[in-house]
């Protein structure tokens, strides 16, 4: 990792391009998981052959994110000039003064692990909410970079409640809500053309709290930089019915991630199970 760490970084993009490539043809388990995904999100919208290049493109894009964790490990807010420019801080500043706390909604795109760096480097540190990786190794990696600025970790198991005192102390909480959970922790609403579980405690703690909720994700530029994007509070549905309104909200924030990835379909996380969970169907009655 320390060798990774020295490497020119357009050498290192470069070794990636052809380890992605390799990851591609050999790592047959996850790249059928990214040709369904591609198949069930775009469904018609895009040839066989479209998808399988999308696909090719995205494990190149990964690679990429992974063999720059080394490089992100030893970034300064000097160093981060030139690498990673900020659009729309103003937004988040503005959250920040009502005082209730700021609930950030993230999701895996681009190099998400940077813009967690970048945040407390440059702007104001974050509590991020996370699952512990399976790895122990990349485990204390990955824990090493997003906490190296400031940015706290908090277990997902049993957050809720840090969370509600955090928010009540003024702090900012990242949330990432682009993975599959489990059906109890989910609702199930739109995200492309499927039906998708989707967590539902980013939507349930702001209705709550009142905390608005802030948008931001990062985009690779052509020239290998990072562009962290940071939009504008979301206005959240309050019908008055608690059910009803976290499902509203929650397929609201998946419009709004599905967004990104439309405009930018291979820096998402296609390599994840993310249509996994599906609604509850009885098994048909013997007649």
């Amino acid at each position: 990792m320390d060798i990774a760490a020295v490497m020119p970084l357009r050498f290192t993009w470069r070794l990636a391009e052809s380890l992605g490539r390799l990851w591609f043809r050999i790592d047959t388990r996850h790249r059928l998981i990214a040709l369904n995904n591609l198949k069930l999100a775009w469904g018609d919208e895009l040839t066989e052959r479209e998808r399988r290049n999308l696909a090719q493109e995205n494990f190149i894009h990964l690679a990429k994110v992974i063999l720059e964790l080394p490089y992100i490990r030893r970034l300064t807010p000097e160093k981060l000039d030139g690498f990673v420019a900020f659009d729309g801080l103003e937004h988040l500043d503005a959250a920040l003064k009502k005082g209730r706390g700021v609930l950030v909604m993230a999701s895996h795109f681009g190099n998400w692990e940077l813009m967690a760096l970048a945040f407390s480097l440059l702007h104001h540190p974050i509590n991020i909410v996370i699952r512990p990786l399976d790895s122990p190794f990349l485990d204390s990696l990955i824990d090493s970079i997003r906490t190296r600025g400031g940015n706290k970790m908090i277990a997902k198991k049993g957050s809720v409640s840090k969370v509600l005192r955090l928010l009540a102390a003024g702090e900012v909480v990242g949330v990432l809500l682009d993975q599959n959970p489990a059906w109890y922790e989910g609702v199930f609403v739109p995200f492309f053309n499927e039906i998708a579980c989707t967590n539902k405690v980013l939507s349930s703690l702001a209705l709550r709290t009142s905390a608005p909720v802030i948008p931001a994700y990062n985009v690779r530029e052509p020239d290998g930089s990072y562009r962290i994007v940071v939009e504008p509070e979301v206005i959240l549905d309050r019908s008055g019915d608690t059910r009803v309104d976290i499902e509203e909200n929650t397929a609201k924030f998946n419009r709004i991630i599905e967004g990104y990835v439309r405009r930018h379909p291979e820096q998402w996380f296609w390599v994840h199970q993310r249509w996994k969970t599906r609604p509850y169907q009885p098994w048909p009655r013997k007649r």
